[in-house]
C-alpha cells in the first residue's frame, strides 16, 4: 500500500507544472497577439499619427494663393514679361486655381438622336502642377473617354442648364478616373464648356 501513496504524489507535481507551464504559455500568446495588434494599429494611422504623415506626403497637394508651385509648367513664351506677381484676392478660396484648356474642340452625335454636340472644354484644378502635367500628358486617353461620355448623352442633357450640370458632373468624374487609373491620383476639380454648340 505504500506504493500507491508514492505513484499519487508523483503524478500530482507533474500535473501542477504543468498548469503552470500552459498558464505562461497563455498569457505570452497574449501578449504577442495584442503587441502585433498594436503595432498593426499604428502602421495603419489609426493610433500614434504615422498613416497622417504618409497620406500628406501622397499626390499633388493644394496651393495657396500666393505659394510657390514647385510643380508649375514653365512660362510659356510672351507671359511673365511683367516681372511682377500673379494678382490674387485675399478673399474668396485661399487655394489658387489653375486651367488645363483641351488643344481640340470635341464632336461626337447625341445619344438616340441626329444632332452634333461640338464642344471646347477646359478644367480647373487647385493642386500642384503635377495635375496639370498629368492632364497633358494623358490627354488622348482623356479625350477618348470623354468622347463617349459625350455619344451616351442624351439631347435633353446636352440643351437644358441641369443637363449640362450632369454632363460637366459626368466629365469631371470620368477625367479623374482616368488620372487615377494612369497616375493614382486624380486632382481635377471642375470641367469648363469653353464653347457648346448642338446642331
Amino acid at each position: 500500500m505504500s506504493a500507491k501513496p508514492a505513484r499519487d504524489d508523483g503524478d500530482e507535481k507533474p500535473k501542477k507544472k504543468k498548469g503552470k507551464m500552459g498558464l505562461i504559455l497563455i498569457a505570452v500568446a497574449m501578449l504577442v497577439v495584442g503587441g502585433g495588434a498594436v503595432f498593426g494599429l499604428m502602421m495603419a494611422g489609426v493610433i500614434g499619427g504615422h498613416g497622417e504623415e504618409k497620406k500628406k506626403d501622397e499626390g499633388p497637394q493644394l496651393v495657396r494663393k500666393g505659394a510657390a508651385d514647385p510643380y508649375a509648367p514653365p512660362a510659356k513664351e510672351g507671359e511673365g514679361e511683367s516681372g511682377g506677381a500673379e494678382a490674387e484676392s485675399e478673399s474668396g478660396d485661399p487655394y489658387r486655381t489653375a486651367y488645363f484648356t483641351f488643344t481640340d474642340d470635341f464632336t461626337s452625335n447625341l445619344k438616340d438622336s441626329d444632332s452634333m454636340v461640338q464642344a471646347s472644354l477646359a478644367c480647373s484644378t487647385r493642386r500642384d502642377g503635377r495635375v496639370l502635367q498629368w492632364l497633358a500628358k494623358h490627354e488622348l486617353a482623356i479625350r477618348s473617354r470623354l468622347l463617349e461620355i459625350l455619344a451616351d448623352t442624351p439631347e435633353e442633357d446636352a440643351t437644358t442648364i441641369g443637363g449640362k450640370e450632369r454632363l460637366n458632373k459626368r466629365m469631371t468624374d470620368t477625367i479623374n478616373q482616368v488620372l487615377i487609373q494612369k497616375e493614382g491620383f486624380g486632382g481635377v476639380d471642375a470641367v469648363y464648356f469653353r464653347n457648346f454648340i448642338v446642331q
